[in-house]
């Protein structure tokens, strides 16, 4: 899943394209016997090049190397088509608005895309073609390129002393086995001789500047690189930049579509904000990683203004997008329609403006309270602004009242338990000083859920003095995530920015509520019964009882604590905090006038990560209670010892569903048919592992210094080790590429990509190619699938990157379907999907891999295997009354292993009778006991749908939107070129 950024795609193949030629001109160099022979090229041992030398030593190579491999050639046109982008790009704005850097900057790509056009040309180019850019031929290059450097299909010379000139003869290489060497045409080439004397031989004919280029093999690949002079860098600079900026559109077109689709469609909020986290991690990780090569060039503010020239207002008219379709041969683009494009938009040049703004305000007295000026400019904002009445300058200016409003409102709210302290409590704590990120000291006072290290930047930026230079400080993921932040209310009021059509204003949807979902999940005034506070409070009283049955009043203490604990964070901090009622020496909020709680009610996505943090922490919470009680394992194994044995006749679909989900928690060595009892104890049994005791022992060693999340590890767990796909994410801090194998959910697309990723070998037995035995190639073996099954799965991708299969196919291609129904590949249409033998889900980036992977969100939030969103407290509540029941029937009745367990017992055993009497029917089988445990079953039967958050669940579903449904407006980025 590596970003196909276009910078970094250009740094990638100029550093593999460099490694080639320098190493293959190193070897003939080194055959040659005069200096003559191979002049003016000399041995490099660098790995740096000049552009210049990279034509000498391509002219050399021809003379010695042909056919040159067209990985080669493929690499050369791939590194000139990423340089002549960005001279395009500039070369119309320099038409346009004439501009002497970016000449400069420009004659020097044209300088650069000449010289390596004659140097690809010299190794026969010219007659070259590779598709270069579509995935299948990325593919091919890829392959062909590791396959031949890795394994020396084509390597340099290794002729030491000799060539055509001495009739032939080879000696060995002199350059150590890690450098390539390259095969050359040569005369009478026997290779007589045994190689280690020759080699030694040859050793000593070596020149004395041999040790300098052994240190060449110590060069990594990734370190080659092209030398420019000022000009060249600035290039570089601009060809980076080009690239983020890109990037940065497409992203923002999707993230905004999610939010609409929340808005209009129903799309549950979680969903929506666990990719927009995802999103805001690509822009991050992708900045990272290309401006580390421009140390002190990395800001935002540098960024945008290299990308407008230093002049936002004057860069609005530079730059065009294209709209192309394919041609009817299916090889070329026509351009079908060709609009300017808003730059301000595009990149977010007004929402950083707008955060500007509001720091330097802030900043002028860091009381909360804006400035004179400021409060004229802002304090008027209307929530129901007839925006598709307004002009677009009045859209900005009421979006730039909202932004600012909200922002004081988050710095308020956030920074309050330390104003507080200063102020009520007589501390000094120095604001601008104070760690305000969620690794801080003050991470133990709950003000927020869900934006939290967003806060805590923005708050830690606010809190500095008036004269502080901050706008470096600013990072490009910081302005992303606030821009999503706005764009999540403004798409629920009917606007949104597309790239080909500008600002798109409709009716605001209609009934849609920012704070619907989390409502749903906590229902704090018990509408539903099914919401996390009323479930919280039910288990508590069920939990009592059970306490007072076994005579043991801090039985379950400790889950109590817990539970009530963040019960009690949620009701204060999760879709309402305390702000809105007022807290001492905190101004009120910036939207009193219409909604004392508009820091929530006005932002659908802080709502929505305010959601996906609670639904993480509930399962945290539930798990490390699951793993600590019996009641759980014992009624997942009995119910299946019933249901096999025929006393429930139709299997309650909350155990079968809870039986797959957890499946390596309940059944860690399969679902057993028989011995229902022998599987329950060795469950049970396994947690005396005296490995995992110390591994436990190990992680708690620092409880007292964990928070929430930490305490709920589920790695601290014996049993309950799964993750939904909130958690796993969550954990991974939304990059996919941090979450181990192990973690990874069988069947999910997510895993679906691992195993493409895997590495194939050959299995000894079969000579047939299987995939490495990864732990996850191993786990997906125990869902039912063979060596050949994963093989065949695992060979199917779509045919063209630019295209998606259809949600039903991609469903079904990502393995959400029965166990028998998980081999059968009629499911995957070759109309949609077609094999693309042994090839990586490269295209699966950006924008693709995000509508990817939101199959597997959909499903954990809302789908067909929906493990965010049980109610685990109201699920343990059910289980208890469970046994509640049997128990009661048995004393009713008299049975005798109720009286042999209950009252014949010795006292020691009183705090495990529950367990023992459950334990003691599996064992003996009797079938009176038996029905009985049926009956009660049966009489809590509910159906699954009583146990969620939501109203109901989207199983039929994807979660993609079918191509019949998109929205006119909605342009792929994929369709779309701007210049």
């Amino acid at each position: 899943m590596a970003s196909r950024n276009l910078y970094l795609t250009y740094k990638r193949d100029t550093s593999r394209l460099l490694y080639w030629v320098i190493n293959t001109s190193n070897g003939i160099v080194r055959s040659k016997t005069s200096v003559e022979d191979h002049q003016p090229v000399t041995i490099n041992t660098t790995g740096h090049s000049t552009v210049s030398e990279i034509v000498q030593m391509s002219k050399l190579i021809a003379k010695h190397i042909q056919p040159v491999p067209s990985a080669i050639l493929g690499l050369f046109q791939s590194v000139i088509k990423a340089r002549s982008a960005t001279y395009d790009a500039f070369q119309q704005i320099v038409n346009e608005k004439p501009d002497p850097e970016i000449e400069r900057s420009n004659s020097t790509h044209k300088h650069f895309i000449e010289a390596l056009t004659e140097a690809c040309n010299a190794l026969g180019g010219g007659s070259f073609s590779s598709q270069a850019g579509s995935a299948a031929a990325e593919e091919e290059l890829d392959e062909e390129f590791d396959k031949s450097i890795f394994q020396n299909q084509f390597s340099a010379l290794g002729i030491n002393g000799g060539g055509e000139d001495d009739g032939g003869e080879t000696d060995g290489p002199s350059e150590t086995e890690s450098t390539p060497r390259a095969k050359v045409q040569r005369k009478n080439a026997k290779g007589k001789g045994k190689k280690g004397k020759r080699a030694k031989k040859s050793q000593k004919k070596l020149p004395p500047k041999a040790s300098p280029e052994a240190s060449l093999a110590d060069v990594p690949i990734e370190s080659y690189r092209i030398i420019e002079d000022s000009d060249g860098l600035v290039s570089e600079y601009l060809l980076a930049v080009y690239a983020v900026a890109r990037e940065w559109s497409q992203l923002r077109s999707y993230t905004q579509n999610l939010w609409r689709e929340v808005a209009y469609d129903g799309l549950n909020g979680a969903v929506a904000a666990s990719l927009t986290n995802i999103a805001v991690g690509m822009v991050k990780r992708t900045s990272n990683a290309v401006f580390v090569d421009f140390p002190g060039h990395d800001s935002y503010e540098t960024i945008m203004r290299t990308v407008t020239r230093g002049d936002p207002d004057r860069a609005q008219g530079q730059f065009d997008v294209g709209l192309y379709r394919r041609s009817a041969d299916g090889h070329s683009m026509e351009k079908v329609k060709e609009t300017p494009v808003d730059i301000k938009e595009q990149i977010w040049v007004n929402t950083y403006q707008d955060l500007i703004d509001f720091l330097d305000d802030f900043r002028k007295n860091r009381s909360g309270k804006p400035t004179k000026s400021m409060q004229a400019q802002i304090r008027d904002w209307d929530p129901n602004f007839d925006l598709q009445r307004a002009t677009n300058d009045e859209r900005l200016q009421w979006r730039r009242a909202y932004t600012i409003n909200w922002l004081y409102d988050l710095v308020n709210v956030f920074s309050s338990i330390v104003v507080q302290r200063n102020t009520m409590k007589g501390e000094h704590h120095i604001y601008e000083t104070v760690d305000w990120s969620p690794s801080g000291p003050w991470n133990m006072h709950r003000r927020l859920f869900g934006l939290n290290e967003f806060a805590g930047v923005i708050t830690g930026l606010a809190m500095q003095k008036q004269n502080t230079d901050i706008r470096q400080k600013i990072l490009p993921h910081h302005v992303f995530q606030l821009q999503c932040i706005i764009d999540s209310f403004a798409a629920s009021r009917g606007w949104t920015v597309n790239i080909l059509h500008g600002h798109v204003v409709g009716p605001p949807a209609r009934k849609f509520r920012p704070r619907r979902d989390v409502d749903l999940f906590l229902d704090r005034d018990c509408q539903t019964n099914q919401g996390f506070c009323q479930a919280v409070h039910i288990l508590k009283l069920v939990l009592d009882k059970d306490a007072e049955s076994h005579q043991h009043p801090s039985r379950h203490q400790n889950y109590c604590d817990i539970l009530e604990g963040v019960n009690l964070d949620f009701i204060n901090w999760l879709g309402e905090s305390k702000y809105m009622h007022g807290l001492n020496t905190i101004l009120p909020s910036r939207f009193s006038q219409h909604n004392t709680n508009g820091l929530w009610e006005y932002s659908p996505l802080l709502c929505a990560t305010g959601l996906v943090e609670g639904l993480v922490l509930t399962q945290r919470i539930s798990m490390t209670m699951w793993d600590r009680m019996t009641e759980p394992t014992m009624a997942i194994h009995l119910h299946n010892m019933l249901v096999c044995k025929g006393y429930i006749k139709e299997p309650i679909n909350l155990y079968v569903l809870l039986q797959d989900l957890l499946r390596e928690s309940f059944f860690p060595d399969g679902v057993p048919e028989s011995g229902f009892y022998d599987a329950l104890v060795k469950r049970v049994q396994a947690r005396n592992d005296p490995k995992a005791l110390r591994e436990r022992q190990a992680m708690l060693s620092n409880v007292s210094q964990m928070d929430v999340h930490q305490l709920g590890n589920v790695k601290m767990n014996f049993f309950f080790k799964t993750k939904s796909v909130l958690t796993m994410y969550y954990d991974a801090d939304w990059v996919p590429e941090r979450i181990p194998d192990s973690e990874i959910n069988v069947p999910s697309a997510l895993g679906m990509i691992r195993l493409r990723e895997t590495k194939k070998v050959v299995d000894s037995a079969t000579g047939k190619k299987r995939l490495d035995t990864t732990e996850l190639v191993q786990r997906t073996k125990a869902r039912g699938m063979s060596d050949a099954d994963i093989m065949k799965m695992v060979s199917i991708v779509p045919d063209d990157e630019k295209e998606l299969p259809d949600p039903e196919n991609l469903a079904a291609m990502t393995g959400f379907f029965s166990q028998e129904e998980y081999k059968d590949y009629g499911l995957f249409p070759n109309s949609i999907l077609s094999p693309y033998s042994q090839k990586k889900f490269k295209w699966l980036t950006g924008t693709n891999l995000l509508e990817f992977l939101r199959v597997d969100f959909f499903a954990d939030v809302c789908g067909r295997r929906p493990f965010s969103s049980l109610n685990y407290p109201l699920i343990t509540a059910n289980f208890m009354m469970v046994f509640d029941r049997i128990e009661e029937r048995l004393r009713e009745s008299r049975h005798p292993l109720y009286v042999r367990v209950y009252e014949e017992a010795p006292p020691s055993m009183r705090r495990k009778r529950k367990s023992a009497l459950i334990i003691a029917a599996m064992a003996e089988e009797d079938p009176g006991v038996l029905k009985i445990c049926a009956d009660a079953f049966q009489e809590m039967r509910m159906s699954i749908f009583g146990f969620i958050f939501w109203d109901d669940l989207r199983e039929t579903e994807s979660g993609l939107k079918a191509r019949a449904d998109l929205d006119p407006d909605e342009v792929s980025p994929h369709l779309c070129s701007v210049m």
